[in-house]
């Protein structure tokens, strides 16, 4: 009896998958292939226009939530500088690679879970996890080498003889050492937690020990391939 009442149903989506699939008698298969294009010119560029309008400064602290970020933002030399070149949130948090940017989208859904439920909706709720909300994004930029300061900033673009001896030194020193900008910079932008370094030290010593152990396996795979 439930499969003679729900046939009419399957009868009337079978009609309309057979529709949507059928060739037409009205249109042309080029008006089609145009209009097709076309459609599919506008869907991108209005997603790719709203995808930008996400990466905007405005888009970024719209939030109540954001403007301690801001407003600490706003005291470092990213945002105010003698050559007027500023870097804004996207620049930092956002790649510009099509499939890293992508992932970091989908995971900015977290931020609007969290501005609902008020997570860091007071200046005592938002210190309490200034050290964890740090670790995450040093965690982020550590395996990615740093990827979006390198948007910006290139040790191979760099001219030691004018920088600052100090600075000259330790970006030869981080060169020599395989280090990341962030292994020095961790407060370049948003003032820094307490215990901030020992954090670090544990966010860094595990990655490393991985590292380590996928550098010893490409060695072992070289070697191994050698003697073949």
């Amino acid at each position: 009896m439930a499969d003679k009442e729900n046939e009419p149903r399957r009868n009337i989506l079978l009609r309309i998958w057979n529709a949507f699939w059928s060739p037409t008698a009205v249109l042309s298969a080029g008006f089609l292939l145009i209009a097709g294009f076309i459609g599919g010119i506008l869907f991108w560029g209005g997603f790719h226009w709203s995808l930008e309008l996400t990466n905007t400064e405005e888009f970024c602290t719209s939030c109540h939530t954001m403007e301690t970020n801001l407003g600490e933002y706003r005291e470092t030399v990213h945002y105010n500088n003698h050559s007027g070149v500023r870097a804004i949130c996207s620049d930092c948090h956002v790649p510009h690679e099509w499939q890293y940017k992508m992932k970091a989208k989908i995971m900015a859904v977290k931020d609007v879970y969290h501005e609902v439920l008020g997570t860091i909706s007071t200046k005592e709720k938002y210190e309490d996890r200034r050290l964890e909300m740090a670790t995450a994004v040093w965690k982020k930029m550590k395996a990615s080498d740093s990827r979006e300061c390198r948007n910006c900033h290139a040790f191979e673009y760099m001219d030691f003889t004018i920088q600052e001896t100090r600075a000259a030194n330790n970006h030869q020193r981080a060169i020599d050492e395989g280090m990341t900008c962030i292994d020095c910079h961790q407060g370049i932008a948003h003032d820094l937690p307490p215990g901030y370094l020992e954090e670090y030290k544990n966010v860094v010593e595990p990655m490393a020990q991985t590292d380590n152990k996928d550098l010893a396996k490409i060695r072992d795979w070289l070697v191994a391939s050698k003697t073949e």
